[in-house]
């Protein structure tokens, strides 16, 4: 397929600059482009998708791959239904050869300020760069820096301790006990590859129970449920989610995991979005992974749970989420929120900060990728009308 993108404009006196080549920053690159407009990627790492190069091994989309597909190029089909980690990363690869995008590698923005005359942006950057943006769309991710609670004893653990982002595969934790913390979807697929990877034990601490959903019924898969809700009212879709919760998901109450509380979209709207099963009813049905009380604190080289037990795992593996870590970016700005996420996102900048955009900093229940390719459309048009 040839590429259809439109030749950058010669007039434009300042590009566009995309801080971060994920899925996000391509996607708004190559909309821009397609518009005219002269755009430059700028990216910390060596290569394209660096997030998705960092995930585990038997890491695979939740989302199918025909709604999973960036604007202007389809995933291809051999890829499958549910396309893998390392396809994803060829995937983008090719994306960006695709729209001939313009990235720079190699190069971490640190700070952005309003650039001299009050009309676009500067950004400082590594080897003492300053660049001129006429605008600036940040895309360096939800899923950014790895965060690690400050559990009181923690240095006294003895055992091995690491957060998810360091996990590939369950090799070395073969004939280990192991306690994964989080019960979120990276916690639930690490857990269950622990245990088709030969853990001697797998134990996996849960705060707040997790809503389940079947990944696909019948060949309808979750993603389109998602896509309806967002249509929907919040309450409606909690209360139509309980008596289905009830006949596609058994009550593993006995097992350790009772059914939740709260609303199924109250629960996603707060960004806790549902954990699809890839493993994990069957796991815990059958007592192969247990579910215990959340980790409270580490003592004399133990884990103390929330229940007042102790247990003392070879390993733990803190599937504990990530911080978006814009502060140091924007954070002087004053267009940050109490948890660190923009005031603003998509199309729409913060009223104090114009022709500055963010993308990609929301977990929704539709998919990541889908809503990432909607707002790269409506971002390029907020820019070049």
């Amino acid at each position: 397929m040839a590429d259809s993108t439109a030749p950058p404009s010669p007039q434009q006196a300042h590009p566009v600059y995309v801080v971060g080549a994920g899925p996000g920053g391509l996607a708004t690159a190559a909309a821009l482009r397609a518009r005219g407009v002269r755009v430059v990627v700028l990216e910390k790492s060596a290569r394209v998708g660096a997030s998705w190069r960092g995930h585990y091994d038997r890491l695979h989309l939740h989302t199918t791959r025909r709604l999973s597909a960036l604007a202007g190029l389809a995933i291809p089909r051999k890829f499958g239904r549910w396309v893998s980690r390392d396809h994803v990363i060829r995937y983008l690869e090719k994306y960006a050869e695709h729209h001939r995008l313009d990235i720079v590698t190699g190069v971490e923005v640190t700070s952005l300020e309003r650039a001299p005359g009050g009309t676009g942006w500067l950004l400082r950057a590594t080897g003492g760069r300053e660049l001129t943006g006429s605008a600036v769309v940040i895309a360096t991710g939800y899923n950014h820096t790895p965060h690690l609670p400050d559990w009181p004893g923690l240095g006294t653990y003895t055992g091995e301790l690491l957060h998810a982002r360091s996990y590939r595969n369950a090799r070395p934790f073969a004939g280990k006990d192991v306690l994964v913390v989080g019960v979120g979807n990276t916690g639930a697929e690490i857990a269950v590859d622990l245990v088709e990877g030969g853990a001697a034990r797998v134990r996996l601490a849960v705060r707040t129970a997790p809503h389940i959903v079947r990944r696909s019924t019948a060949g309808w898969p979750a993603q389109l449920s998602g896509i309806l809700c967002r249509r929907l009212p919040v309450a409606l879709i909690d209360l139509l989610a309980v008596p289905v919760a009830r006949l596609s998901v058994p009550d593993l109450s006995a097992k350790g995991l009772p059914r939740p509380r709260t609303g199924l979209y109250s629960r996603a709207r707060q960004g806790a979005i549902p954990v699809q099963d890839v493993g994990l009813i069957d796991a815990v049905r059958k007592g192969r992974i247990e579910p215990v009380a959340a980790v409270d604190s580490f003592e004399e080289g133990k884990v103390v749970l929330a229940d007042g037990s102790r247990i003392a795992p070879d390993t733990v593996i803190a599937a504990t989420g990530y911080r978006r870590a814009l502060e140091g970016l924007v954070g002087d700005l004053g267009i940050l929120d109490a948890r660190g996420l923009p005031t603003a996102h998509g199309p729409r900048p913060p009223k104090q900060a114009p022709n500055l955009y963010f993308t990609g900093f929301t977990n929704p229940i539709s998919g990541m990728l889908r809503e990432l390719a909607k707002d790269a459309r409506k971002i390029a048009k907020a820019i070049a009308p």
